[in-house]
Parts: C-alpha cells; sequence; structure tokens
C-alpha cells in the first residue's frame, strides 16, 4: 500500500484544521464574458485600468488613446461644459462609469444629465451613476465601432434619450434621437449645427468641430444659451426642482 501523502489533506496553510488561503479574485481581462457584479468584482482589484466597459456581457479595454481622438474628446466636453455651467439642473460627466442593467456598465466618453431633482431618470448610488443620462458622446474610430453597433444597442434600449457619435477616421459627427423606441438621425440644420431637443439651446455645431474650431463651436453654442428656448428650458427645470 502507498503510504499516504498528508500534505496534500493539509491544506494551503500546511497544518490540520487552518483556513486555507482565499482564492484570489481572478484579473480583469479584454473579452471576458461576465455578469456586472462579477465585472465590478474584477474591476475594483485593478485599479491601474483607468477604463473598461461591460457592454451586452462582454468586457472591453480599449487600446492607448490617439491625439485626434483625444482633441476631439476634450472639444465635445469642453461644449457640453460650458451648456451645463449655465443650465441649473444640468450636470456633465467625463468617462463616468454608468450602471445601466445587468448586462451593460459602459463608460462614455461625455454625458449629459438632468438631475434628479429637476426630473431627470439616472441617479447616484454607491458613487457610481445608475440608470440612463439623457445625452451620451462617444468618440469612435469609424463606423465599424462598437459605439455604434452593440453599445449603440444598449443605449437605445435602455432609454438613452439622445446620443451622438463622432466618427473620427471619416471624419463626421452623427446624432441620434430615441422616437418610438428607435434611434432615429438627428441631422445637423444647413448651418452644420445639430440642435438637441433633450437640452434645448443645446447647439453642436459639427462643422466648426471636425474643423477643430473650438471657438466657432463655441460661438455657436452661446447663441443657443441666449435663445428663448434655453431661458424657457431653465426656468423648466428651476420649477421642477
Amino acid at each position: 500500500m502507498a503510504e499516504l501523502d498528508v500534505t496534500s489533506s493539509l491544506g494551503a496553510s500546511g497544518g490540520a484544521g487552518q483556513p486555507q488561503a482565499a482564492t484570489p479574485t481572478p484579473t480583469l481581462e479584454n473579452g471576458d464574458r461576465l455578469t456586472r457584479c462579477e465585472f465590478e468584482r474584477r474591476y475594483a482589484v485593478r485599479p491601474e485600468i483607468k477604463k473598461a466597459q461591460l457592454i451586452e456581457g462582454i468586457v472591453y479595454m480599449p487600446s492607448p488613446v490617439s491625439l485626434v481622438h483625444a482633441e476631439a474628446h476634450a472639444a465635445i466636453q469642453s461644449v457640453l461644459t460650458v451648456y451645463a455651467a449655465f443650465t441649473a439642473g444640468v450636470r456633465v460627466a467625463d468617462n463616468a462609469t454608468v450602471r445601466l442593467d445587468l448586462d451593460n456598465e459602459p463608460q462614455p466618453d461625455v454625458l449629459l444629465r438632468i438631475e434628479p431633482h429637476a426630473g431627470g431618470r439616472s441617479r447616484v448610488s454607491d458613487a457610481y451613476l445608475e440608470g440612463a443620462p439623457e445625452l451620451i458622446v462617444e468618440v469612435a474610430a469609424g463606423s465599424a465601432s462598437i459605439d455604434l453597433h452593440d453599445k449603440l444597442r444598449a443605449y437605445r434600449r435602455n432609454g438613452v434619450q439622445e446620443y451622438v457619435v463622432w466618427r473620427i477616421r471619416e471624419p463626421r459627427i452623427d446624432g441620434f434621437e430615441l422616437m418610438d423606441g428607435d434611434y432615429r438621425s438627428l441631422p445637423p440644420d444647413d448651418h452644420g449645427v445639430i440642435h438637441s431637443w433633450v437640452f434645448p439651446g443645446l447647439r453642436l455645431a459639427a462643422g466648426a468641430l471636425l474643423a477643430g474650431e473650438l471657438a466657432g463651436a463655441l460661438e455657436e453654442l452661446q447663441n443657443g444659451i441666449d435663445s428663448a428656448e434655453h431661458r424657457q428650458f431653465r426656468a423648466r427645470l428651476a420649477e421642477t426642482a
């Protein structure tokens, strides 16, 4: 009879009756298929990861960000930040984790939301945003990007009312509005300006933004902020608050 290997029955601590070492949390990897709870658990132990998203149950971890992507991101964020600064009850956020549903926890490039006390549907819970913000902007590589496919479907299903995608390779800026459960195009006007219907007075000068003319984009935004529709919107938010 072979001699019993006692070390195999003593556990990881090396002594009988001693607790075994806790199983380490698996690492977060691109392409993992996870529940939202497990995604958050693995993300929490990887502080060196600055951006990871769960889209339709799949983990996406982006490659290094190009300068053209970063500049587009900064430009559109500047426009939304100025709008929020002049619109009490509206908040802007950059790369905020959003708990949409059990399979989707994206980290949009920029979002604009109405605060709950003013009638908005998203809420802050445990320092994270729960529910769909009213407007999301993503900066995408091109038409094949996840931003125009799986992520678009997730945003549509969860009721993100307006969605803007800046395609940097093509280049173009597409606006979508949620109507009857589906996204329809929100095209620019004759001057290349996209007008938000959720945020009256928010004017995205697509032509100026694509040309790198931030001053022109901000000038057009100022026209929107000075408009009667924006004054009426501010009054409605104040009444709701």
